[in-house]
């Protein structure tokens, strides 16, 4: 399956890596020269160059074979341009769009995005739930045997002060979000842990016992 991801945040790339591991081909697109020139040590061929809403760059991705095109940029707008061009003009089965703002979520499904991920809207339920430090808590499966987790940071947790994009996770393994008080963190890689932050995580169903200890 040949997927595109727009966008080079930490969200993309752990989504690249994620798809990768699983045998498929994909390409991140990623429009700061600055950000891309730091991924393309990381990633290598796998990342170009260019504006996703703009036609040329869907153009050079190749999106006319595209299976499914991921717009993961932090701007609704943009994400929500690029999987209409994604299906009107190239014809890609499957467009999934990011939603920073959960209120765009019905808008964009009703302007024909096949599928929206809103991680506040699937953490937003969990913020007045107690966990107990470390404990990895299944919240929902998906396909290809991976798993939503939460757990939250213990106190003396080593991850605790450290920049995400400084952590070593797995490849098969995405932050999604964070529970900071009555807070909801978007990560990205300059976000700094602390204690008692819940984390939402994706990760495979036998990752778990992994999970846990990361984040003990």
């Amino acid at each position: 399956m040949y997927v595109i991801v727009v966008g080079g945040g930490q969200v993309g790339i752990n989504l690249l890596k994620l798809l990768q591991a699983e045998g498929h081909e994909v390409l991140l697109v990623e429009k700061e020269s600055g950000r891309y020139s730091q991924l393309v040590e990381e990633l290598g061929e796998s990342v170009i160059l260019g504006d996703g809403t703009e036609l040329g760059t869907l153009m050079d991705t190749g999106a006319n074979r595209a299976d499914v095109l991921v717009a993961a940029t932090g701007a609704d707008q943009d994400n929500l341009i690029i999987c209409q061009m994604a299906k009107i003009l190239y014809y890609i089965p499957k467009t999934i769009a990011r939603v920073n703002d959960p209120k765009n979520e019905e808008m964009f499904q009703t302007l024909g995005v096949d599928a929206t991920v809103s991680a506040t809207r699937i953490i937003g339920s969990l913020i007045e739930e107690k966990i107990d430090p470390g404990l990895a808590i299944p919240l929902m499966a998906l396909k290809g045997g991976v798993e939503i987790f939460q757990t939250q940071l213990s106190a003396d947790s080593l991850l605790i002060d450290k920049k995400i994009a400084k952590l070593k996770l797995p490849e098969d393994f995405i932050i999604v979000a964070i529970l900071r008080g009555n807070d909801v963190v978007i990560p990205k890689g300059d976000t700094v842990l602390q204690a008692n932050d819940t984390v939402i995580a994706l990760a495979k169903k036998e990752g778990k016992e992994a999970f846990q200890k990361l984040f003990l």
